[in-house]
């Protein structure tokens, strides 16, 4: 009997103890707290629930920076210049001056004291500087950054064509150039060095053509260097290949009739040739429509790749070419590749064009010599296209307008 009245007093007193010490710890937080030193109350986030205390503590915990210099956690304001703190002329040992050991944070903070006077400048004056926001502390002129361009030394005809004779190498650089018909069974006669990886004949025989023409022209420098940036706008003058003319039986004869670009192969819609570039693409493909006196509409897809020394273009009919409504080419099957570089003796221009005729139309049509004219064309075109841009270079530099 005496346990049991043991017992039930015992958990009253535990109940009434643990219920004491929940109203505390709940109580305590909103209990003001007092200075010893001064006897000022010290506000303890007494407008904040209880909950929210909770997390404010938590978040001291995440937060790396939640113990701040600028604020302590009982709300104390102080100023601790981060310079000054990190700077090896201040100890953090108090210093006796004769009149008493200054308080450390006097000492941190450089009251009174002349070595922040000689380094840095209070916050409070670094604030109140007029030249604090000024527009040259706020930012700062970046050194320049140079980019080294890598110059190669031009290469001369020799080296492209080490085979050919010193009586071809007049030839080449005369107005006509060299010329050489051969069928695909056939060698040719310009061959580039294999080092140097200017393979045209490789990407023409890929189309099995049953004819091919190869040719090599050198055209001389005038009054400055032609570059690749001049070939590349040369090259971009589609509207001016009409203007292009040979002699025929003593007359000037005008092959093209019309020459224009157009958006796509399907969408064959007149587009506008653009301005000069003055920036070279690593590669571009145009599509041209060239109106011929004997064959009508030849659709042309033209493709440009740009090389270390030089740039590559070829033009191949992407339609079937025809004679009086008969079909005497089929659509890939005739290809003329251009590569064009200039060297110490001028811009040297070779290209082979292959094409593939049957056997019964060969037999009956020599196209070799309306082919060869064709390519004189381009050849012309071109040349007139460099000369328009080493025209165009010497006015801007007498103006100094280099603006096209």
């Amino acid at each position: 009997m005496n346990g049991r009245l043991f017992a039930k007093g015992a958990g009253k007193i535990t109940t009434l103890t643990v219920g004491f010490l929940f109203l505390f710890i709940l109580v305590f937080p909103l209990v003001p707290q007092t200075n010893g030193d001064s006897g000022e109350d010290i506000p303890f986030y007494d407008d904040i629930p209880f909950a929210e205390n909770l997390l404010f503590f938590e978040e001291l915990f995440i937060f790396d920076d939640a113990f701040s210099f600028a604020e302590t956690l009982m709300g104390e304001e102080i100023t601790l210049d981060e310079e000054v703190l990190l700077s090896e002329e201040i100890s953090l040992e108090p210093q006796d001056d004769g009149e008493g050991t200054p308080a450390a944070d006097e000492v941190l903070l450089g009251e009174d004291t002349s070595l922040v006077d000689e380094t840095l400048l209070s916050e409070e004056d670094l604030y109140d500087n007029d030249d604090f926001l000024d527009d040259d502390t706020l930012f700062f002129e970046a050194p320049p950054l140079i980019f080294e361009v890598p110059m190669f030394e031009m290469r001369s005809l020799a080296e492209i064509f080490p085979d050919i004779s010193w009586r071809q190498r007049i030839l080449a650089r005369s107005s006509e150039g060299l010329r050489n018909y051969f069928l695909s069974n056939e060698s040719p006669s310009l061959v580039a060095n294999p080092d140097l990886e200017i393979d045209l004949l490789g990407s023409v025989m890929e189309k099995n053509p049953s004819h091919l023409i190869e040719a090599l022209v050198v055209v001389p420098y005038n009054e400055r260097e032609f570059d690749l940036l001049d070939i590349y706008n040369a090259l971009g003058r589609i509207e001016k290949i009409k203007d292009q003319s040979v002699i025929l039986n003593g007359n000037d004869f005008y092959v093209f009739t019309d020459s224009t670009r157009i958006e796509s192969s399907r969408n064959r819609r007149v587009v506008s040739d653009p301005p000069p570039s003055v920036t070279l693409p690593f590669s571009e493909t145009m599509f041209l429509r060239l109106r011929e006196v004997n064959f009508g509409n030849l659709f042309i897809r033209g493709e440009i790749s740009i090389s270390l020394y030089g740039i590559t273009y070829s033009m191949t009919n992407f339609t079937d070419v025809r004679y009086l409504l008969i079909p005497v080419m089929r659509a890939e099957r005739y290809i003329t590749v251009i590569y064009l570089e200039p060297v110490r003796e001028g811009m040297l221009i070779y290209s082979v064009t292959g094409f593939y005729l049957p056997g019964f139309i060969a037999d009956r049509v020599n196209l070799t010599p309306n082919i060869n004219r064709r390519i004189e064309i381009f050849m012309n075109w071109i040349i007139e296209g460099l000369r328009e841009q080493e025209f165009r270079a010497l006015e801007q530099e007498e103006t100094g307008n280099y603006q096209y």
